[in-house]
């Protein structure tokens, strides 16, 4: 297991549900992410927050995520997918101490990034495993990072809040929601969705 010691300097972008504040962690049991909900052996959900090392990222790791490959123009609702939904900027204080999930370091661990950061949602129980495992037997590693899936080459990272050591994520103002009063999508939100070819429907 490699542990990558990252981020000092660096801006990370979240997106997350307008319940959440910008470096509030994820406590939920719900959903199926590649690596949360983690639940301990004592059946406490570990809180978790995700970012990539561009908005674009963050945006395809969640509410793009499951846009199928297909060619021509794809539906996605608004109402599904975007509403309910904020981004945070977030500038990290100090170096982060992360398991580092590429290529070399994976194969080393014994599974390849097809198994663990290719495979789709089918997989996540296995994935999720993982996850937990990496945080019981390293607690010193506060979270893990990978090239992501969705938006290479960004770096998307998971954190662990109760191995997180002190306060580490600087939030840039307040979250920003991705839908605007009159609930059309924002500029950043519609100009992924054209590369993309998706079409927001309400």
């Amino acid at each position: 297991m490699t542990i990558l010691s990252w981020g000092k300097g660096e801006t990370v972008y979240r997106v997350h549900s307008d319940a959440y504040g910008s470096v509030e962690f994820n406590p939920s049991s719900a959903g199926n992410a590649r690596f949360s909900p983690l639940v301990n052996v004592a059946g406490a959900v570990i809180p978790t927050l995700y970012a990539g090392t561009t908005l674009d990222c963050a945006l395809m790791e969640t509410v793009f995520h499951d846009v199928p490959f297909v060619a021509g123009p794809k539906m996605w609702s608004k109402a599904t997918h975007v509403a309910g939904k904020a981004w945070s900027q977030l500038t990290l204080s100090r170096d982060l101490a992360l398991v580092d999930l590429s290529a070399v370091p994976l194969r080393k661990l014994g599974i390849s990034r097809k198994d663990l950061i290719e495979c789709d949602g089918s997989q996540y129980p296995e994935t999720r495993a993982w996850g937990l495992a990496l945080h019981d037997q390293y607690p010193n590693a506060e979270g893990l990072t990978w090239t992501s899936r969705q938006a290479d080459p960004a770096r998307a990272i998971v954190l662990f809040e109760d191995n997180l050591k002190g306060s580490v994520l600087i939030p840039s103002g307040l979250p920003t929601p991705l839908l605007l009063s009159d609930g059309s999508a924002r500029l950043e939100i519609l100009m992924l969705a054209q590369r993309l070819g998706v079409l927001l429907t309400p």
